[in-house]
């Protein structure tokens, strides 16, 4: 079976809330359990995702989507990115990154935001490389990125 993204639905929430990244990267993205919580309370924008590489989880992402959010970076963007320990380096968070572009494009979306904060093990190197480009712009204290979908 192909590289798929799934739902987070009652048979997999445990294996979602057990997935862990590399202990350096610990400090600058939000476990897994957390990202369902917001999620959880804000059903209306949330988008969570597992990432599969047949039968095994090797990843989460999570999106938002709320167009007529009055502040542009919140209509169509990343919120979540968690590559499983012992899984990176392999494609799999190009693959999340590229299925959540799809699904903003078939949302008639036409640009993707992200943040990161500059930090030794954060992802601005992976963003960066996959087409995101930093806006100039600071939100709470991270990098505002973004990708122009054609």
């Amino acid at each position: 079976m192909p590289l798929r993204l799934e739902p987070v639905t009652p048979d997999n929430v445990r294996d979602a809330c057990a997935l862990t990244v590399e202990p350096d990267q610990e400090a600058v993205v939000a476990p897994v359990a957390v990202s369902l919580a917001e999620a959880y309370t804000q059903p209306q924008s949330a988008w969570p995702r597992l990432v599969y590489d047949d039968q095994d989880l090797v990843g989460f992402v999570m999106a938002g989507f709320d167009p007529e959010n009055p502040v542009d970076l919140f209509r169509c963007g990343i919120w979540r990115l968690n590559i499983a320990a012992g899984h990176q380096g392999r494609g799999y968070g190009r693959f999340a990154v590229e299925e959540l572009c799809a699904e903003a494009r078939r949302r008639g979306q036409r640009r993707v935001t992200v943040m990161w904060e500059v930090h030794p093990a954060g992802p601005e190197g992976f963003y960066r490389r996959i087409g995101f480009t930093p806006t100039g712009q600071i939100f709470h204290g991270e990098v505002v990125g973004e990708r122009l979908l054609d």
